[in-house]
């Protein structure tokens, strides 16, 4: 039983074929560059050489038909044919209100896609596109959405609710949905398995660190709350996005700046987070880390919010729950960086945490990195949203 795993950016295709009877990578591969010149597929097929084409991909179905070639090569390609492809599953940013668990996709699933087309105006035109593009190469294999949202959505009313006029959530479904959903859903599950807690009750938060930044908080398993809002601008300082400010600087800038809300809601994704904060260093936590430590006072105060903004979080959610039993760490920063999960968790005493730090001492690994005696289970466990979203695929086709 192999499932296709297809993750479509604006421009990028990523993709892996995973073999569901031991969740095993049969092959793996990038699509970059898609509608801009200079287009190129990398392809990586487990236990021989890798597989490079440029060529121009004007579209994604074009990207999806080199993936099929890519995988049914002679010499690097895994399959003979696509009808071992039992289905695809898709990673779908936004299905707005209407869908959150994982569905077969048909036409009204398509409808959905494009409605939400300004919800999630980069991903969800891309993610349809890759839909589309499957049906057209595999006519009658399955193709499932699986939502990034879809977490998120299990969170109640008085976490997801904004404090507006209630007409604007019943016109527009305006209303906190959350992301990197998959990732999350994966963690918080592997977590409580790798922790051995209780599958039902047990309390943890996942620190999903990277470019993109986010902490949720679940119950086992279910989520609880979390930090990306209507989109993912809200919540922790990131690598170009802002995370939480005062809405009243989106006007204050407009006026001083005359520019208007479009400009400065790119402003807020794009130039700021930690590169802005840095005066424009980098996006890269590498970067900001290399100049903080040769004395740059703007990178100090920029990884220093960052940890402080995570921390606080942390302590928001344990409040939530009334505990924690388990704080996980994933995604680039989180599972690589052991000076950011130390740092973080020093904020913790208050919550009888204590860091290992031979434990601490590793990258992208699985392990408990807290201490014997600490009150709460530190881990890292690197996050796997291709297996996530294989894992949901698999469930519906069965």
């Amino acid at each position: 039983m192999k499932i296709l795993v297809i993750n479509c950016g604006s421009s990028s295709l990523k993709y892996q074929l995973i073999d569901m009877d031991n969740e095993s990578v049969v092959a793996k591969g990038l699509c970059e560059r898609i509608g801009i010149e200079g287009s190129k597929l990398t392809h990586k097929a487990t236990g021989k050489d890798d597989y490079v084409v440029e060529r121009e991909m004007p579209t994604h179905v074009t990207a999806i038909e080199m993936v099929m070639e890519a995988l049914q090569d002679p010499t690097y390609g895994v399959i003979k044919d696509t009808s071992e492809i039992a289905a695809v599953g898709h990673r779908v940013l936004h299905g707005g209100t209407t869908y959150s668990d994982s569905i077969i996709v048909d036409e009204d699933v398509k409808r959905v896609i494009r409605e939400c087309f300004d919800l999630g105006p980069l991903h969800n035109p891309a993610n349809l596109m890759g839909i589309e593009a499957c049906e057209k190469a595999m006519p009658g294999t399955p193709n499932v959405a699986v939502w990034d949202t879809g977490f998120g959505m299990k969170m109640p009313e008085k976490a997801y609710m904004y404090a507006i006029p209630h007409e604007y959530y019943e016109k527009y479904g305006i209303r906190r949905y959350g992301f990197h959903g998959t990732s999350h859903l994966f963690v918080s599950g592997e977590a409580i398995k790798f922790g051995n807690l209780d599958p039902e009750k047990a309390k943890v938060i996942v620190c999903h660190l990277g470019n993109g930044a986010s902490v949720s908080a679940s119950i086992g398993g279910k989520c609880v709350d979390t930090s990306m809002g209507l989109t993912p601008l809200e919540g922790l300082i990131m690598g170009t996005r802002s995370g939480d400010i005062d809405p009243a600087v989106v006007q204050f800038i407009c006026n001083k700046e005359g520019k208007d809300v479009n400009e400065v809601l790119n402003i807020l994704n794009k130039k700021s987070g930690v590169l802005g904060m840095s005066g424009g260093i980098s996006s890269d936590f590498r970067d900001i880390e290399k100049a903080a430590a040769e004395g740059n006072h703007l990178a100090e105060v920029a990884l220093e919010a960052f940890v402080y903004r995570v921390a606080k979080y942390i302590g928001a959610y344990t409040a939530a729950m009334n505990g924690v039993d388990a704080i996980a760490f994933t995604a680039g920063v989180g599972e690589n960086d052991k000076k950011t999960r130390k740092n973080v968790c020093d904020y913790l005493g208050y919550l009888g945490v204590k860091i290992d730090d031979e434990a601490n001492d590793v990258r992208g690994e699985r392990r408990v990195i807290s201490a014997p005696d600490s009150k709460v289970k530190v881990m890292l466990i690197p996050t796997n949203e291709e297996l996530a979203i294989a894992r949901e695929t698999l469930a519906l086709i069965k």
